[in-house]
């Protein structure tokens, strides 16, 4: 259910591929993504994206009932994304909801498509977010507009997501990842290292 493909010049990409399931994650899946953002440390480029109309609806509902919702495989997850030394990019091809939101606030960029919805309604739900989410989403868009996300519950839609600069982009469908691939250009013809060294300037 998770598909990826690695290219010669250091492009990983890696699909959530469930979409009778709205690309919901289940423990195995996350275990999987965990595995691959930790393996993905040498990758030049790492882009993240789904199968279908919904880059994830978050936890699958089924595994929530065994405890999902507090298993470390969540922090470990955006943990090793936001440690890779190179570009990572979420090409939303979809809505993200819920704790799939973690790996996608982890990133560096994120490109959405019209029509592509963020929510993350751990207050109704009675959850939690993950530990790490609400200071990468205050780093993002401000301590008021997080609370109007986790504590009001609302469904930010694409342009306004792009105001507020949760998202960088927001092209079309059928060019979703051929930009994902052109903002991953430069850091692909760099030296890893070169990369590595700016990323930090970026994040200190």
């Amino acid at each position: 259910m998770i598909d990826i493909n690695k290219s010669d010049d250091g492009l990983w990409q890696v699909k959530i591929n469930r979409p009778d399931k709205a690309n919901s994650l289940t423990r195995d899946m996350l275990y999987d993504l965990a595995d691959i953002a930790e393996a993905a440390q040498d990758a030049r480029t790492l882009v993240l994206t789904g199968e279908g109309k919904v880059f994830s609806a978050g936890m699958d509902l089924d595994a929530a009932k065994t405890g999902l919702a507090t298993d470390p495989v969540w922090e470990r997850l955006s943990g090793a994304i936001a440690a890779l030394p190179g570009l990572s990019i979420a090409a939303l091809n979809g809505t993200v909801a819920g704790g799939a939101i973690g790996m996608v606030l982890a990133c560096d960029l994120r490109v959405a498509v019209p029509g592509t919805k963020i929510f993350y309604p751990v207050m109704r739900l009675g959850f939690l977010p993950q530990p790490s989410d609400p200071g990468r989403l205050r780093n993002l868009i401000g301590p008021s507009r997080a609370k109007m996300i986790l504590m009001a519950g609302q469904k930010i839609e694409a342009q306004q997501a792009l105001h507020w600069g949760l998202f960088d982009q927001v092209v079309e469908k059928d060019a979703l990842l051929d930009t994902a691939c052109d903002l991953a250009s430069d850091t692909l013809t760099a030296t890893a290292k070169h990369a590595a060294a700016i990323k930090a300037l970026c994040t200190r």
